[in-house]
C-alpha cells in the first residue's frame, strides 16, 4: 500500500501513541520466565510484539489476549524446549533478547526472521552468550537463522564494546540462570527497561556509577522471578512522529497523552527544546516504575544545533523523524556518532540522506553521521524508496505534511510493526494522509 502526505497547515488534538515497544518486548519475556500470572496493560500490537508473544507461547507460556492491548501470560519459572523454529519476524529487540533468555535453559532453539532480520548482527549477542557457556550450532556469519543450545552458563564480567541495551540485556537474561554474579560494563548509559522490569518481576540486581557516565550493573544467578501487574507506558519513538508534526504545523496544539519519560529514552525531546521547540510536559507521574507525561508539541521556529554524540543512545530510534525536523530548521544541525544506525532496519542513515535530498534538502551523509543544512521551505514532491524500514516511512510522512509538494511512501504496511493505524491517528489531528 502507497500512501501520499500532502501540506496540512494545522493539526489539532489530543491521542494516545501506542505502547513502548522496548517495555512490551520484555513484559512478555519476563513474564514468560517467571512463575505464576502477569497482567500487562498498553501492550504494543503491532508485528514486532505479536512475534514475541508468539515465541513464549513455543517456549511453553500460557500467553492470552484478553482485550485491545490486555494480555494474561501464566509462566512456570522457566522456558521449555521449543517443538518449532522461533521466527521473530522483523525485530532485532525481541531475537536478541529471546536468545539471551533462552540461553540461560538447558534447551536447544532455532532462531529467525525476515529478510531484513537475516541480514542484521547478531554477533554481537552471540558471543557474550558462548563466553558464559552458551554453544551455537549453527550461524552463517553471525546472521540468522541461528540454533543456540543453552544451560549451564557461568557469570562473566563483560564492557560492552558499543552502547547497545540489547546486548546488555541479552547478558543479564541469560545471568538470570548462571552460576556466580554477572557485572555488565557500560562506557555509556543505555535504555534501562531490563533492569528496572527485572526488579518489578522481583530480581535483586545493583547498578552503580563507572567511568564519568557509564555504569555497572552486576545481578547474581539462580534468582526466580514471580509474575507481576505491568501498564506499558506510550512508546516516545512513536510519539516522536505527532511530536514533530505539530511542531512543523502552522497551526494547533497536539498533546500525547502517557508518554514514556525515562530520561534515558528522552534524547529527543531534550534536542528539540535546544532546537527552540515549543514543547511542555503535563502531569508528570511514574507507573511501573517508569516516569510519564503527557507531552503538548506547539507550531515552533526551529533552529539548527550540533546534536552531542554522546545523547545517540537515549534517541537512536528517533534520528529519522529529528532529520525531518532539521530540515525545516534555520541553520545546520550535526548529527554524529549514530554509525549503529546503518545496522538497523535498513541503512537509516543513506535513506535518510537520499530521502531528503530527493525532496531538495541539503544533506552531507558522513560515516557515522548527518549534517542536515535547514530550509525554509522544503520542495517534497517526491517518491521515497523505504526499503520496508517503518521509521524511514512515518519520518517522510510526516515531512510531507510540511513540504511544499505531497510525498509518498512506496510501501506502508510495515508501519504496523511499531504503530498500528498510524494514518489513521494522524488524520485524527486533520493530517492529509492518504492512500495512493
Amino acid at each position: 500500500m502507497r500512501l501520499q502526505a500532502r501540506a496540512t497547515a494545522r493539526l489539532a488534538g489530543r491521542i494516545t501513541a501506542p505502547g513502548d515497544k522496548s517495555i512490551s518486548h520484555r513484559a512478555l519475556l519476563l513474564a514468560a520466565m517467571a512463575q505464576g500470572e502477569t497482567r500487562i496493560e498498553g501492550l504494543l500490537e503491532g508485528a514486532d510484539v505479536l512475534a514475541t508473544a508468539d515465541a513464549m507461547r513455543a517456549f511453553g507460556a500460557d500467553v492470552e489476549r484478553r482485550a485491545p492491548g490486555a494480555w494474561r501470560v501464566r509462566g512456570r519459572g522457566s522456558l521449555a524446549p521449543p517443538a518449532q523454529i522461533i521466527d521473530c519476524g522483523n525485530s532485532g529487540t525481541g531475537v536478541r533478547l529471546i536468545m539471551g533468555a533462552a540461553a540461560g535453559y538447558p534447551l536447544e532453539a532455532t532462531f529467525t526472521g525476515d529478510a531484513s532480520l537475516q541480514k542484521r548482527p547478531m554477533g554481537r549477542v552471540l558471543e557474550p552468550l558462548t563466553q558464559m557457556g552458551a554453544r551455537v550450532l549453527s550461524s552463517e556469519a553471525g546472521r540468522l537463522p541461528v540454533t543456540l543450545a543453552g544451560g549451564g552458563l557461568r557469570a562473566i564480567r563483560y564492557r560492552l564494546p558499543v552502547a547497545s541495551a540489547q546486548v546488555k540485556s541479552a547478558i543479564l537474561l541469560a545471568a538470570l540462570n548462571a552460576d556466580g554474579v554477572t557485572e555488565v560494563i557500560e562506557p555509556q548509559r543505555t535504555r534501562d527497561h531490563t533492569e528496572r522490569m527485572l526488579r518489578a518481576f522481583g530480581a535483586d540486581l545493583a547498578t552503580t556509577p563507572h567511568d564519568g557516565g557509564g555504569a555497572v550493573i552486576s545481578m547474581a544467578g539462580g534468582q526466580t522471578l514471580s509474575g507481576a501487574a505491568v501498564r506499558v507506558p506510550a512508546d516516545p519513538s512513536s510519539a516522536a512522529f505527532p511530536i514533530v508534526a505539530g511542531l512543523l504545523a502552522k497551526e494547533g496544539e497536539v498533546r500525547i497523552d502517557g508518554v514514556l519519560l525515562n530520561p534515558l529514552r528522552a534524547g529527543l525531546f531534550e534536542t528539540l527544546q535546544a532546537m527552540g521547540a515549543d514543547l511542555a510536559i503535563d502531569n508528570a507521574r511514574e507507573e511501573s516504575g517508569e516516569s510519564i507525561g503527557d507531552v503538548i508539541a506547539r507550531p515552533s521556529r526551529l533552529r539548527g544545533i550540533v546534536v552531542p554524540p554522546e545523547r545517540a543512545p537515549s534517541m537512536i530510534d528517533e534520528y529519522p523523524i529529528l532529520a525531518v525536523a532539521a530540515a525545516f530548521a534555520d541553520g545546520d544541525t550535526v548529527m554524529r556518532g549514530i554509525g549503529e544506525l546503518r545496522v538497523k532496519e535498513s541503512d537509516r542513515i543513506a535513506l535518510m540522506a537520499a530521502g531528503l535530498k530527493a525532496c531538495g534538502v541539503d544533506v552531507q551523509e558522513e560515516e557515522d553521521g548527518l549534517i542536515v543544512r535547514g530550509m525554509a521551505h522544503v520542495h517534497g514532491g517526491a517518491e521515497i524508496a523505504t526499503h520496508g524500514d517503518h521509521r524511514i516511512a512515518m519520518a517522510h510522512l510526516v515531512l510531507g505534511l510540511a513540504a511544499e509538494q505531497p510525498v509518498n511512501i512506496d510501501e506502508a504496511g510495515m508501519i504496523a510493526t511499531s504503530f498500528p493505524g498510524f494514518a489513521e491517528l494522524m488524520r485524527s489531528l486533520g493530517a492529509e494522509i492518504s492512500e495512493v
